[in-house]
């Protein structure tokens, strides 16, 4: 499916974030564009977004991929333990992509393990 930027952004692979584990923290969700102008944003930073939040220590998986509807973004997370998790969190409220994607929509869900 060609977005509305014309381009073909969809990763092949499905995610597949483990379950999981006893202490360890996942988090589930979408991440939702309103127009093509929030998805151009998107599709400028996450690389970068996703690149930094894999170097984190206790950041066990980590992807977010586009799906069926180019505007929705599905978002899989898993670190460690609560410690890399509040670490995330502070690192990515710190970031460019905070700062640029601050007006998406995000339904995101905490599994603990």
């Amino acid at each position: 499916m060609t977005c509305s930027c014309g381009q073909d952004h969809r990763a092949d692979a499905k995610l597949a974030r483990p379950a999981p584990g006893p202490g360890q923290i996942a988090l589930s969700g979408r991440l939702i564009c309103a127009d093509a102008a929030q998805l151009m944003v998107v599709l400028e930073f996450l690389p970068a977004h996703i690149a930094l939040s894999r170097a984190e220590p206790g950041c066990l998986f980590f992807d977010i991929q586009q799906t069926e509807d180019p505007l929705i973004w599905q978002v899989e997370e898993l670190y460690s333990d609560e410690a890399a998790l509040k670490a995330h969190k502070a690192r990515t409220a710190a970031s460019i992509w905070a700062e640029r994607t601050a007006a998406l929509e995000r339904d995101i869900h905490l599994i603990n393990g």
